[in-house]
């Protein structure tokens, strides 16, 4: 014979019931995200020059943030380069930007407006400078440009403010030594394949496509200017964030024919303002870390991001959203 099933009082049926509930409802609250805490709203993105390391790190963080805060609607605006990055993010026009540490550096020794408002996010890449002839060129060092045509980057733009510390440092004076030339390496290939500059300067990230494609349809070489960072140093300023560096034989492998080259380095960083939200940095933050390796197979230079040196800002303190993503990694 069957046994009776235990009777169950209402007032008992009504409590599992809710307790089933309130787990039912925990369980969704842990598995399915609701959004309510990702941040969203428009930021606008100053990058640099068409086809340059800046504007395609650009567009390949906008598509990693499409993906991490989908609500974040991202605006990427061209631009000289770093000075111009710079007085953007300074002034408002602009809430996040890469900038070389020597471009901030500058803006805020000279007392741009807004400068005391600059805050770092990250310090990303660096960028190395360098200067780029023909391979029949006679000139085989920064000096040898005396009385040449040399593309010396946009008035605004990072290359154009180390190349002229490296001229200085060379004991040059761009305006009476030699014959300037406003381009930037949007145009600067295309003078020097014909025959219009001996020689253009750029600084970025290794390596840098305009570059490399120039190498492999062009006889090009890069001039040493490693020998160069004491006299920078004694510029003072901004010049102490140049560093001594080495760009690898297989950066530009047809140019340099397996040879490495000595030349100079500075630090990138992602630059916001104090009026940025908290939520908002810490969100691009986590993104820059996290899409270092998918932003590096197309930008080279990104694999360089490193966890373990990008909350080293300087000049900049980090912003608060920023040292929270930090801390919020930290072993």
């Amino acid at each position: 014979m069957l046994k009776a099933l235990p009777h169950i009082s209402r007032r008992r049926a009504l409590q599992g019931a809710a307790a089933a509930l309130v787990v039912f409802g925990l369980l969704m609250w842990w598995l399915v995200p609701t959004g309510d805490d990702s941040p969203g709203g428009r930021m606008t993105f100053s990058t640099g020059v068409k086809n340059a390391v800046y504007e395609r790190y650009g567009k390949l963080l906008r598509t990693a943030v499409a993906q991490d805060m989908p609500k974040v609607d991202v605006e990427l605006l061209n631009s000289q380069g770093s000075q111009e990055n710079v007085e953007r993010v300074a002034t408002g026009k602009a809430d996040f930007t890469i900038a070389a540490a020597d471009a901030v550096e500058k803006y805020r020794l000279e007392g741009g407006a807004g400068a005391d408002r600059l805050r770092g996010c990250a310090r990303l890449y660096d960028d190395y400078v360098q200067l780029v002839v023909r391979r029949s060129s006679d000139i085989e060092e920064a000096a040898d440009l005396r009385d040449k045509r040399v593309a010396v980057g946009q008035p605004r733009s990072g290359v154009r403010l180390i190349a002229d510390r490296v001229l200085k440092a060379a004991d040059l004076d761009p305006e009476k030594d030699l014959t300037a030339v406003d381009a930037g390496i949007d145009k600067a290939p295309a003078l020097l394949k014909k025959g219009d500059i001996d020689a253009f300067f750029w600084s970025g990230g290794l390596p840098t496509s305009s570059v490399l494609e120039l190498s492999e349809e062009f006889d090009i070489r890069l001039v040493k200017l490693g020998d160069l960072v004491e006299e920078l140093h004694k510029q003072g300023g901004a010049s102490r964030y140049y560093r001594a560096a080495v760009m690898p034989a297989d950066a530009y492998p047809n140019a340099q024919q397996n040879a490495a080259v000595p030349t100079l380095a500075v630090a990138n960083l992602l630059v916001t303002t104090d009026r940025a939200d908290p939520e908002l940095t810490e969100g691009l933050t986590r993104t820059v870390i996290d899409s270092r390796d998918h932003i590096g197979d197309q930008v080279h230079a990104a694999q360089l991001v490193d966890l373990r040196t990008a909350l080293y800002t300087d000049p900049l303190d980090l912003h608060d959203g920023a040292r929270r993503y930090y801390r919020s990694v930290k072993p």
